[in-house]
């Protein structure tokens, strides 16, 4: 019983599936178009304006001109100058500029200001020596002795360079030969010494000479 029930519907499926076929070929009406994707579109043509091509500059087949040349040729006559307002007299002894309204030098008439006169500079100092002979001490001031070197039984000699100015004063000072508790002391004593001025040619000068200090305790 099962076995013809099967055979019957297979058949029957079969004739269903058959009759579909050929009623699918045999149909008159045209399928639908598949769907479309991709799609192309051709863009309108753009009309671009001509540019004309850059001009040429032109050049000038003239020679160029100088104006402040010097004519090659003299000219046919010469325009006459027009005159310039300039005084009649200039006072005597004053110190007068004439020139042309506009120069670098003029338009100035009256009493101008004498020439200054360039200061020679001064001369280097000197040692004493040869015809230079050393200056003589006027004024004498003696050191302070420093309680601390007293204390410490400290002594000796401090030597000095000293600069004498043109006037006699003493302008500078420097130590050659120190004693440390001792330097202080002498050269505050040398600035307050006064000498003669110094003569080279009859001009004074300055000098350069070397003076010593001497501390003794006794």
């Amino acid at each position: 019983m099962r076995t013809r029930t099967f055979v019957f519907s297979f058949l029957v499926h079969s004739a269903v599936i058959g009759v579909a076929m050929v009623v699918r070929i045999f149909a008159t009406t045209e399928l639908p178009d598949p769907p479309i994707a991709t799609r192309f579109m051709i863009a309108a043509p753009v009309d671009v304006p001509d540019v004309p091509p850059p001009q040429r500059a032109v050049q000038s087949t003239e020679p160029a001109v100088n104006q402040n040349a010097i004519p090659l040729t003299a000219p046919d006559s010469i325009a006459p100058e027009s005159p310039r307002d300039l005084p009649d007299t200039v006072p005597i002894g004053s110190n007068a500029i004439i020139g042309v309204p506009g120069d670098a030098v003029g338009d100035v008439i009256g009493d101008a200001p004498p020439p200054r006169r360039a200061v020679p500079p001064a001369p280097p100092p000197v040692r004493p020596g040869g015809n230079i002979r050393p200056p003589q001490k006027v004024h004498h001031v003696a050191p302070v002795y420093p309680a601390i070197a007293q204390a410490a039984r400290v002594s000796g000699v401090v030597i000095l360079e000293a600069l004498i100015a043109e006037d006699g004063s003493v302008r500078d000072v420097k130590v050659l030969r120190s004693v440390p508790l001792l330097d202080t002391s002498a050269m505050e004593a040398v600035r307050q010494w006064r000498f003669t001025p110094t003569l080279l040619n009859g001009v004074p000068v300055q000098v350069i000479m070397t003076v010593t200090v001497t501390f003794n305790l006794n």
